[in-house]
């Protein structure tokens, strides 16, 4: 599960919510045949490591997971004018609270040794901040909503400002490059990032509600060397069209947490 995904600040991102039934639409006993598709692409193109970009299996992936709608994964879009942050069918009156305490909604879909299938549900405001996925590509298509993305990737090679002694609670930074800030919606091509390029870290701040679902090979994996770091990005300098920041990692406060969901949009088989 994908509690992994956050492994460093899980005990403050994931707030763990065991009444699943208030906020997830009543289990749909039928073969998903989008995500069978999907999950056969994944296990037939993935091998453990970040794909090439110029592969055809990647320009294949793209492909289907364009095409991909909220009803194959058994999200119902929610309405701007009334925003509860699920995006999913069956939500009562227990949860008609202010959408600022809602938390983002994770749905598991699978995850193995090569990649994890899952999707992110966003309340509007809310917001995952900027985060690596060292040595892994990531595969996103927007379900519904509006969702902003900044993404840098690191200045190679490294340049780094190492900790101030002279100044209490200074930390190490590196400088990143800007290569992305813009919005994205089910219309927008697929963004896909790469190690080192494609925009390797990343923040999203939810402009509408809506639901991503996202597809990254290979997995967090903190004793493989990929665990998920958070940054604060602070802006260096612009040469030309080229914008520059010095990023620093911390650890997140408690207003940014996750509640886990199983995936209930449909069966697929593993086989």
């Amino acid at each position: 599960m994908l509690s992994r995904l956050f492994k460093a600040g899980e005990k403050v991102l994931l707030n763990l919510i065991s009444k699943k039934d208030l906020h997830m639409a009543s289990r749909n006993q039928e073969k998903s045949p989008k995500v069978q598709e999907l999950y056969d692409l994944c296990k037939e193109t993935f091998t453990g490591k970040a794909p090439s970009p110029a592969s055809m299996a990647v320009q294949k992936l793209c492909s289907v997971l364009d095409s991909v709608s909220p009803a194959d994964v058994g999200l119902q879009e929610v309405s701007q004018d009334d925003d509860r942050g699920y995006g999913v069918s069956g939500v009562s009156r227990f949860n008609r609270v202010g959408r600022w305490a809602q938390p983002i909604t994770f749905l598991d879909i699978h995850e193995c040794d090569t990649f994890t299938m899952c999707i992110f549900c966003f309340p509007t405001s809310s917001v995952i901040p900027l985060h690596d996925h060292p040595e892994m590509a990531v595969f996103s298509k927007i379900l519904y909503g509006s969702l902003h993305v900044k993404a840098y990737d690191w200045v190679e090679p490294p340049c780094i400002i190492t900790q101030d002694k002279g100044v209490p609670g200074s930390l190490p930074a590196r400088l990143a490059k800007l290569v992305s800030d813009k919005v994205i919606t089910p219309q927008s091509e697929i963004p896909v990032l790469y190690p080192k390029t494609g925009g390797n870290l990343h923040c999203f701040t939810a402009l509408t509600p809506c639901a991503v679902l996202d597809i990254l090979t290979p997995p967090y994996k903190e004793s493989a060397g990929r665990s998920c770091s958070y940054y604060m990005d602070y802006p260096f300098s612009t040469f030309g069209m080229q914008t520059f920041s010095f990023n620093y990692s911390f650890f997140p406060s408690e207003e940014h947490y996750v509640s886990l969901f199983s995936f209930t949009g449909g069966f697929f088989s593993l086989d």
